[in-house]
């Protein structure tokens, strides 16, 4: 749908590439009217749209709350969004595209990550009287990038009306002022409410913040878009802001979730042979992507032939869950029976004999804890953080890339690895249990054939990331694209 209304001009020139303007990015600010309404998307999206208009782009996220995180190859760790949205802007990923990296440990508290490094376990009620440094630190990130860059896509978080939070703003609006963003709000239709999402959301905002939203965008629909016609014209009046495009429930295209509400629109499937456990504290279930397996909170009658216990921020507690819903009985009886077992970063400590916590590293809660005794392994958490790429074979020699993020260290001295790596070896396998720290493996498709014997096809991301654009390009109005934000 390409018909809009424009309400309101912006008085913003935009320029081509190559423009000489010493670098200064211009910035374009991309917020929700919810969580999950498709902002990581619709960012990644223009910046893939950008680049192959020949522009410089960058994207920046100054807050992020995932578990989902990735490391950068200069060190340091961000968001996986993020990374997609780099590598959609050919850009490798670096710590200023997410300065402030939250990853929740417990309802109450999370890990903050800062310009990449661990800045220590923090309440949320000693989080906020941190905010005037942390927004410090954010507004110094970008700063660096926009020097760099002809384009900066800065994306929010959660809502841009969250009220009872306006003061401690960092990733927001505050951040779209201060960058002289012009704004972008998306609303999903598919969860109902668009109308009282987009007309609520700008009501609320003050003068000064609702001039930053130049256009809204209606995301997921179903259906002939032809049919919402009088949808849009009914909120373009409303609100006297122009509407961008309708956009496509989109298929075919793969990209990282941000975080766990992801996985509530995961394609389940009831009756795979792969049972992956869902953790409370579940961490870089982007692991997963490609593998056919069902995501599981309680034992199921079904017979499987493997279950995966995948990463956490919280080992200790999650261990401490899997026993009060019953599955550490029911994997020690169904690995008796044959089934296979496969633990990733904190689920390979799982299947040691112990894991010890002196420092509080995770939490403060328990500091030791026994393990479910499937691998003679033992683990230590430490303060200090493993983030790195690597390069690994498998024992067959098949060799593919993964990556590590863990505080822990766990001691084998006598079980054949799970890979070998170009500075030591990984992980263990014993008798149907494997235990490996690298994330990223059953992404390869190779792995997935020889461990599971799963043929899996895939495309390159770089596929992935051109069909995003394709979406954007044949939903948005791009003179109105242009006019505005360019």
């Amino acid at each position: 749908m390409q018909r809009c209304v424009t309400r309101r001009t912006v008085g913003r020139v935009g320029h081509g590439p190559g423009d000489a303007d010493s670098m200064k990015a211009k910035a374009i600010f991309v917020g929700g009217t919810s969580s999950h309404a498709g902002k990581s998307w619709m960012t990644t999206a223009i910046c893939r749209h950008l680049k192959q208009q020949g522009f410089s782009v960058a994207p920046f996220k100054a807050q992020n709350m995932s578990n989902n995180s990735f490391p950068c190859s200069g060190g340091g760790e961000i968001g996986r969004a993020q990374v997609a949205q780099a590598e959609a802007c050919g850009l490798a990923p670096e710590p200023d595209m997410n300065p402030i990296l939250l990853k929740p440990t417990s309802d109450l508290g999370s890990q903050v990550i800062l310009n990449g490094k661990l800045f220590g376990n923090v309440a949320a009620q000693d989080y906020y009287p941190m905010h005037d440094m942390l927004r410090a630190e954010a507004h110094n990130a970008y700063n660096r990038l926009r020097g760099r860059f002809e384009y900066i896509v800065i994306e929010g978080a959660g809502s841009i009306a969250e009220m009872n939070l306006k003061s401690r703003d960092i990733v927001n609006l505050s951040m779209a002022n201060y960058a002289n963003a012009q704004g972008l709000l998306v609303s999903d239709i598919d969860r109902g409410g668009v109308f009282a999402s987009i007309c609520g959301t700008l009501d609320l905002l003050p003068p000064q913040e609702r001039a930053l939203i130049r256009s809204f965008v209606v995301n997921r629909f179903r259906g002939d878009r032809s049919l919402f016609q009088d949808g849009v014209e009914f909120l373009e009046k409303r609100t006297a802001t122009p509407c961008l495009g309708v956009f496509p429930m989109a298929s075919g295209i793969l990209l990282d979730a941000e975080d766990g509400v992801s996985l509530d629109d995961v394609q389940r499937q009831p009756g795979s042979a792969i049972a992956v456990v869902r953790f409370p504290h579940i961490s870089n279930f982007t692991d997963f992507r490609l593998l056919p397996c069902q995501w599981i909170s309680r034992p199921t009658s079904q017979p499987v032939e493997w279950i995966i216990l995948p990463g956490t921020k919280n080992t200790i507690a999650d261990l401490h869950w899997l026993r009060q819903q019953g599955f550490a009985d029911w994997i020690l009886e169904q690995h008796r029976n044959g089934t296979k077992v496969l633990g990733i970063c904190g689920g390979y400590q799982m299947l040691g004999e112990n894991i010890d916590d002196p420092g509080g590293v995770e939490s403060n809660g328990p500091r030791s804890s026994p393990g479910l005794g499937l691998l003679p392994v033992r683990t230590i958490l430490e303060k200090t953080k493993v983030t790195r790429v690597v390069s690994a074979k498998t024992p067959r020699g098949h060799s593919f890339g993964a990556y590590e993020i863990h505080m822990g260290q766990t001691g084998n001295a006598s079980l054949p690895p799970f890979a070998i790596l170009e500075d030591g070896v990984d992980g263990a396998r014993g008798e149907r249990v494997f235990g490996t720290y690298l994330h990223g493996a059953l992404e390869n498709p190779g792995v997935l054939r020889e461990l599971f014997g799963i043929e899996i096809e895939t495309l390159p991301s770089s596929t992935h990331y051109d069909r995003l654009a394709d979406w954007f390009r044949t939903s948005a109005n791009l003179p109105l694209f242009k006019e505005l934000y360019l």
